[in-house]
């Protein structure tokens, strides 16, 4: 066997300068080199919201005429289905505070995700009474990013909370994680979405 290669009989070859130096070089990869397609919006509207629904109205204690349903996972494909919309909630908080992400698409007009209110055209339509405009928004967040950034971590924790009932099968507890994850969420929105009105509870 040739000087250099593996095995018996043969020299070890060894990572040096060129190979090892090579890789250690390489820079780590910058958040910009990642396509962000999706808008915060786009993320609470698809993601973030259906995965919270999920784990919100999985444990429950409904009164109907027959008594009180109690509402709570119990199969072990029902347990995996609240596994799956928590793991998906805590990352994609990850993708909600990534730089560079918007409140709107790029070179879209303000607005232009909201659906047209009456005969406003959706370029000019108007916020929802009490929210700001994503361009006010989006100010907020470029102001205080870091702050953003933890709210999302906020969430991440309160997802935590929920996955880690989900692995002890504990419904009471899935249900208190489920009021952190709404404080959470709520923490955020009153200080970006919605600054200057109090909403009533989920």
């Amino acid at each position: 066997m040739a000087n250099g290669a593996g095995g018996p009989g043969g020299t070890t070859a060894r990572l040096g300068g060129g190979a090892a130096a090579s890789e250690a070089a390489q820079p780590a990869r910058s958040p910009q080199q990642y396509r962000l397609t999706a808008t915060i919006p786009d993320l609470m509207d698809g993601v973030i919201d259906p995965a919270a629904d999920v784990l919100w109205d999985s444990v429950a204690y409904i009164a109907t005429p027959k008594g009180i349903e109690d509402r709570q996972p119990r199969t072990a494909d029902e347990w995996k289905t609240v596994r799956n919309s928590a793991i998906t909630l805590i990352e994609a908080a990850n993708l909600l505070s990534m730089p560079g992400r918007r409140v709107d698409a790029p070179h879209a007009p303000a607005n232009a995700t909201r659906p047209p209110i009456a005969q406003v055209t959706p370029a000019n339509a108007p916020p929802p009474l009490g929210e700001l405009s994503h361009a006010e928004i989006q100010q907020r967040i470029d102001a205080s990013h870091d702050a953003f950034t933890q709210f999302a971590r906020n969430l991440q924790d309160a997802g935590l909370k929920a996955l880690a009932a989900i692995s002890a099968k504990d419904a009471q507890r899935l249900m208190d994680a489920g009021g952190t994850i709404d404080e959470a969420c709520e923490a955020c929105h009153v200080t970006y979405w919605y600054p200057n009105q109090n909403r009533p509870g989920r």
